[in-house]
């Protein structure tokens, strides 16, 4: 490992964490537009309490760190689901774009759910501790 190892994996955490903390929080902007979409594709409405909570406080807790591994698996699990039920028409080529970038992102979570959060996380400072 090199010195740059901490800063990259904190880097990297923050930037694959950022499209959920983003979304989450664009979501209680427009709650009632969000509810609206969900249902137009047959997701229950009722869920997206959850999946702004999932969002924000996953997203807060891989930028930390924190419970990372059990973290990645839920957000991998989570991408991958949203990809299925929002953008499972390959017959429209933007919507496999954004099914792939789903897929891509659940990658990402999947091998930092393998290898931690790296030495600037709280899961490192527990583990020290």
């Amino acid at each position: 490992m090199t010195s740059l190892s901490p800063a990259t994996n904190l880097t990297g955490r923050t930037l694959i964490a950022a499209i959920f903390l983003i979304s989450g929080i664009g979501k209680i902007a427009g709650y009632s537009g969000t509810v609206a979409y969900m249902e137009s594709v047959g997701v229950p409405g009722a869920l997206l309490l959850p999946t702004i909570v999932l969002e924000i406080g996953g997203a807060l807790a891989i930028i930390a760190g924190w419970q990372t591994r059990l973290t990645a698996l839920a957000l991998a699990g989570f991408t991958l689901l949203a990809g299925i039920l929002f953008h499972g028409n390959f017959a429209d080529p933007m919507q496999q774009i954004m099914f792939l970038k789903n897929v891509a992102i659940a990658g990402g979570f999947l091998f930092l759910a393998a290898n931690g959060a790296g030495a600037w996380s709280l899961d490192a400072r527990r583990a020290r501790a």
